[in-house]
Protein backbone atom coordinates (compact mmCIF):
# COMPACT_ATOMS: atom_id res chain seq x y z
CA UNK A 1 0.00 0.00 0.00
CA UNK A 2 1.75 3.16 -1.40
CA UNK A 3 2.71 6.10 1.52
CA UNK A 4 0.78 9.73 1.99
CA UNK A 5 4.36 10.51 0.70
CA UNK A 6 4.37 8.38 -2.19
CA UNK A 7 0.73 9.78 -3.37
CA UNK A 8 1.60 13.02 -3.11
CA UNK A 9 5.05 12.76 -5.34
CA UNK A 10 2.45 10.39 -7.70
CA UNK A 11 0.07 13.40 -7.64
CA UNK A 12 2.36 16.28 -8.34
CA UNK A 13 4.18 14.55 -11.49
CA UNK A 14 0.86 13.94 -12.93
CA UNK A 15 0.22 17.52 -12.40
CA UNK A 16 3.43 19.39 -13.06
CA UNK A 17 2.51 20.64 -16.32
CA UNK A 18 -0.16 22.48 -14.86
CA UNK A 19 0.35 22.65 -11.16
CA UNK A 20 3.92 22.40 -10.05
CA UNK A 21 4.05 21.18 -6.45
CA UNK A 22 0.52 21.29 -6.04
CA UNK A 23 0.23 19.74 -2.56
CA UNK A 24 3.55 21.41 -1.62
CA UNK A 25 3.33 24.85 0.57
CA UNK A 26 4.87 27.91 -1.09
CA UNK A 27 7.34 29.17 1.26
CA UNK A 28 7.45 32.57 2.28
CA UNK A 29 9.27 35.10 0.01
CA UNK A 30 11.10 38.36 1.50
CA UNK A 31 9.53 41.34 0.96
CA UNK A 32 10.85 45.12 1.94
CA UNK A 33 7.96 46.64 3.95
CA UNK A 34 7.35 50.40 4.45
CA UNK A 35 6.71 51.76 7.95
CA UNK A 36 3.22 53.08 8.78
CA UNK A 37 4.78 55.25 11.66
CA UNK A 38 2.11 53.33 13.95
CA UNK A 39 4.24 51.41 16.44
CA UNK A 40 1.65 49.48 17.49
CA UNK A 41 0.82 48.26 13.97
CA UNK A 42 4.28 48.23 12.81
CA UNK A 43 5.00 45.94 15.81
CA UNK A 44 1.93 43.60 14.32
CA UNK A 45 3.05 43.78 11.02
CA UNK A 46 6.42 43.14 11.20
CA UNK A 47 7.93 46.23 10.31
CA UNK A 48 4.66 47.79 8.33
CA UNK A 49 3.09 47.03 4.94
CA UNK A 50 4.97 45.04 2.12
CA UNK A 51 6.14 47.27 -1.05
CA UNK A 52 5.69 45.81 -4.43
CA UNK A 53 2.43 43.51 -3.39
CA UNK A 54 -1.18 43.87 -3.10
CA UNK A 55 -2.20 44.87 0.67
CA UNK A 56 -6.06 44.36 1.71
CA UNK A 57 -7.39 47.03 4.66
CA UNK A 58 -10.93 45.25 5.58
CA UNK A 59 -13.55 46.83 7.37
CA UNK A 60 -16.57 48.55 8.06
CA UNK A 61 -17.39 52.19 7.97
CA UNK A 62 -15.63 53.53 10.57
CA UNK A 63 -13.35 50.72 11.80
CA UNK A 64 -9.85 52.94 10.82
CA UNK A 65 -8.70 51.24 7.81
CA UNK A 66 -9.01 55.29 6.50
CA UNK A 67 -7.05 56.67 9.06
CA UNK A 68 -4.29 53.53 8.99
CA UNK A 69 -3.57 54.47 5.73
CA UNK A 70 -3.30 57.74 5.76
CA UNK A 71 -0.73 57.37 8.12
CA UNK A 72 1.31 55.22 5.47
CA UNK A 73 0.83 57.79 2.86
CA UNK A 74 2.29 60.50 5.21
CA UNK A 75 5.27 58.26 5.82
CA UNK A 76 5.73 57.67 2.15
CA UNK A 77 5.43 61.34 1.20
CA UNK A 78 7.55 62.39 4.25
CA UNK A 79 10.48 61.20 2.84
CA UNK A 80 10.20 62.34 -0.53
CA UNK A 81 8.11 59.82 -2.66
CA UNK A 82 4.99 59.92 -5.11
CA UNK A 83 1.72 58.34 -3.71
CA UNK A 84 -1.43 58.22 -5.70
CA UNK A 85 -4.95 57.86 -3.84
CA UNK A 86 -8.08 56.75 -6.14
CA UNK A 87 -11.73 57.66 -4.78
CA UNK A 88 -13.26 55.47 -6.16
CA UNK A 89 -16.25 56.88 -3.75
CA UNK A 90 -15.19 60.30 -3.71
CA UNK A 91 -14.99 60.50 -0.08
CA UNK A 92 -11.60 61.42 0.30
CA UNK A 93 -11.39 64.57 2.39
CA UNK A 94 -7.89 66.49 1.62
CA UNK A 95 -8.15 68.33 4.87
CA UNK A 96 -8.00 65.07 6.98
CA UNK A 97 -5.14 64.08 4.79
CA UNK A 98 -3.02 66.94 5.66
CA UNK A 99 -3.87 66.59 9.02
CA UNK A 100 -2.50 63.21 9.28
CA UNK A 101 0.77 64.50 7.82
CA UNK A 102 0.01 63.73 3.92
CA UNK A 103 1.86 66.03 1.34
CA UNK A 104 -1.06 67.19 -0.72
CA UNK A 105 1.59 68.27 -3.48
CA UNK A 106 3.01 64.56 -3.49
CA UNK A 107 -0.20 62.80 -3.67
CA UNK A 108 -2.24 62.73 -7.21
CA UNK A 109 -5.96 62.41 -6.37
CA UNK A 110 -8.24 60.73 -8.49
CA UNK A 111 -12.18 61.17 -8.05
CA UNK A 112 -14.70 59.03 -9.67
CA UNK A 113 -17.40 60.33 -10.71
CA UNK A 114 -21.03 59.02 -11.57
CA UNK A 115 -21.24 58.75 -15.60
CA UNK A 116 -24.27 61.16 -16.45
CA UNK A 117 -26.53 58.49 -18.02
CA UNK A 118 -30.15 59.20 -17.31
CA UNK A 119 -31.19 55.89 -18.43
CA UNK A 120 -28.79 53.95 -16.72
CA UNK A 121 -30.44 52.37 -13.71
CA UNK A 122 -29.67 53.95 -10.38
CA UNK A 123 -28.17 50.59 -8.90
CA UNK A 124 -25.47 50.26 -11.94
CA UNK A 125 -23.83 53.95 -11.43
CA UNK A 126 -21.75 52.14 -8.31
CA UNK A 127 -20.36 50.14 -10.94
CA UNK A 128 -19.56 52.71 -13.22
CA UNK A 129 -17.12 54.34 -10.81
CA UNK A 130 -15.95 51.07 -9.78
CA UNK A 131 -15.19 50.74 -13.39
CA UNK A 132 -13.50 53.91 -13.75
CA UNK A 133 -11.21 52.94 -10.43
CA UNK A 134 -9.91 49.74 -11.80
CA UNK A 135 -8.97 51.34 -15.43
CA UNK A 136 -7.39 53.96 -13.52
CA UNK A 137 -5.60 51.88 -11.01
CA UNK A 138 -3.97 49.79 -14.18
CA UNK A 139 -2.64 52.66 -15.86
CA UNK A 140 -0.84 54.28 -13.00
CA UNK A 141 0.53 50.82 -12.29
CA UNK A 142 1.84 50.27 -15.46
CA UNK A 143 3.14 53.79 -15.92
CA UNK A 144 5.29 53.05 -12.75
CA UNK A 145 6.63 55.89 -10.35
CA UNK A 146 4.32 55.61 -7.48
CA UNK A 147 5.48 54.23 -4.23
CA UNK A 148 2.04 53.66 -2.91
CA UNK A 149 -1.31 53.56 -4.77
CA UNK A 150 -4.57 53.23 -2.86
CA UNK A 151 -7.59 51.81 -4.03
CA UNK A 152 -10.67 53.18 -2.10
CA UNK A 153 -13.06 50.78 -2.21
CA UNK A 154 -14.27 51.39 1.40
CA UNK A 155 -17.76 53.14 0.82
CA UNK A 156 -17.96 50.33 -2.09
CA UNK A 157 -21.42 47.83 -1.51
CA UNK A 158 -19.18 44.65 -1.06
CA UNK A 159 -20.80 42.68 -3.54
CA UNK A 160 -19.53 45.16 -6.39
CA UNK A 161 -16.30 44.45 -5.17
CA UNK A 162 -16.95 41.06 -5.36
CA UNK A 163 -17.75 41.25 -9.39
CA UNK A 164 -14.18 42.20 -10.00
CA UNK A 165 -12.23 39.95 -11.91
CA UNK A 166 -9.79 37.41 -10.84
CA UNK A 167 -7.40 38.27 -13.70
CA UNK A 168 -7.68 42.42 -12.88
CA UNK A 169 -6.27 41.69 -9.79
CA UNK A 170 -3.47 38.86 -10.94
CA UNK A 171 -2.83 41.87 -13.58
CA UNK A 172 -2.22 44.49 -10.95
CA UNK A 173 -0.37 42.04 -8.22
CA UNK A 174 2.24 41.67 -11.25
CA UNK A 175 2.30 45.01 -11.87
CA UNK A 176 3.00 46.29 -8.60
CA UNK A 177 5.60 43.72 -7.89
CA UNK A 178 6.57 44.89 -11.17
CA UNK A 179 6.91 48.75 -10.45
CA UNK A 180 7.76 47.87 -6.78
CA UNK A 181 4.51 49.70 -5.80
CA UNK A 182 2.93 49.11 -2.55
CA UNK A 183 -0.77 48.49 -3.38
CA UNK A 184 -3.11 49.12 -0.84
CA UNK A 185 -6.93 48.61 -1.16
CA UNK A 186 -9.44 49.37 1.09
CA UNK A 187 -12.58 47.55 1.56
CA UNK A 188 -15.58 46.25 3.45
CA UNK A 189 -14.23 42.96 2.25
CA UNK A 190 -11.66 41.18 0.68
CA UNK A 191 -12.05 41.29 -2.64
CA UNK A 192 -8.29 40.51 -4.21
CA UNK A 193 -8.24 36.75 -2.64
CA UNK A 194 -5.51 34.64 -3.53
CA UNK A 195 -3.69 37.84 -5.16
CA UNK A 196 -3.16 39.65 -1.71
CA UNK A 197 -0.28 38.98 -0.22
CA UNK A 198 -1.78 40.77 3.43
CA UNK A 199 -5.17 40.90 4.49
CA UNK A 200 -5.53 42.79 7.54
CA UNK A 201 -8.91 43.04 9.60
CA UNK A 202 -9.82 46.70 11.69
CA UNK A 203 -12.64 46.89 13.84
CA UNK A 204 -13.67 49.82 16.19
CA UNK A 205 -13.83 48.80 19.64
CA UNK A 206 -14.35 52.20 21.70
CA UNK A 207 -14.40 55.82 20.92
CA UNK A 208 -14.48 58.60 23.75
CA UNK A 209 -16.06 61.94 23.75
CA UNK A 210 -15.78 65.43 25.00
CA UNK A 211 -18.82 67.09 26.41
CA UNK A 212 -20.34 64.04 25.75
CA UNK A 213 -20.44 65.86 22.13
CA UNK A 214 -17.41 66.23 20.15
CA UNK A 215 -15.41 63.05 19.26
CA UNK A 216 -12.33 62.85 21.09
CA UNK A 217 -10.66 59.75 19.93
CA UNK A 218 -10.81 56.14 18.67
CA UNK A 219 -9.34 52.79 20.16
CA UNK A 220 -9.01 50.68 17.02
CA UNK A 221 -8.27 47.03 16.61
CA UNK A 222 -6.14 45.34 14.07
CA UNK A 223 -5.54 41.51 13.44
CA UNK A 224 -3.72 39.98 10.80
CA UNK A 225 -5.71 37.18 8.67
CA UNK A 226 -3.05 36.76 5.76
CA UNK A 227 0.68 37.68 5.25
CA UNK A 228 2.54 35.45 1.96
CA UNK A 229 6.02 36.64 3.08
CA UNK A 230 8.61 37.36 5.36
CA UNK A 231 9.35 40.93 6.36
CA UNK A 232 12.40 42.62 5.83
CA UNK A 233 12.53 46.56 6.80
CA UNK A 234 15.06 48.18 4.75
CA UNK A 235 13.12 51.57 4.34
CA UNK A 236 13.30 53.96 6.86
CA UNK A 237 12.50 57.82 7.20
CA UNK A 238 11.75 60.42 9.78
CA UNK A 239 8.06 59.74 10.84
CA UNK A 240 5.78 62.85 10.39
CA UNK A 241 4.29 65.14 13.56
CA UNK A 242 1.70 62.78 14.60
CA UNK A 243 -0.75 62.00 17.70
CA UNK A 244 -1.29 58.48 17.63
CA UNK A 245 -0.13 56.22 20.65
CA UNK A 246 0.36 52.73 21.05
CA UNK A 247 -1.30 51.01 23.76
CA UNK A 248 -2.55 47.31 23.75
CA UNK A 249 -4.78 48.84 20.59
CA UNK A 250 -3.54 51.82 18.54
CA UNK A 251 -5.81 55.05 19.03
CA UNK A 252 -5.72 58.16 16.88
CA UNK A 253 -6.86 61.60 19.03
CA UNK A 254 -9.06 63.94 16.80
CA UNK A 255 -8.68 67.65 17.85
CA UNK A 256 -12.01 68.64 18.48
Amino acid sequence: MATAAALKIQIERVLESRFPAALSPVPRTIHEVAPTGIAAVDALLEGGLPVGVISELVGPECSGRTSLTLAFVAQRTAGGQICAWIDAGDTFDPDSAAASGVRLRQLLWVRCRDAKTPTRRSEEEPWTRLDQALRITDLLLQAGGFAAIVLDLGSMDPANGMRIPLASWFRFRQAADRSRCSLVVLGQASFAQSSAAMVVDCISIRAQSQNGTVLAANTFELSRRRQRFSPQLTLTCKPPASTWTALSSWITERSA
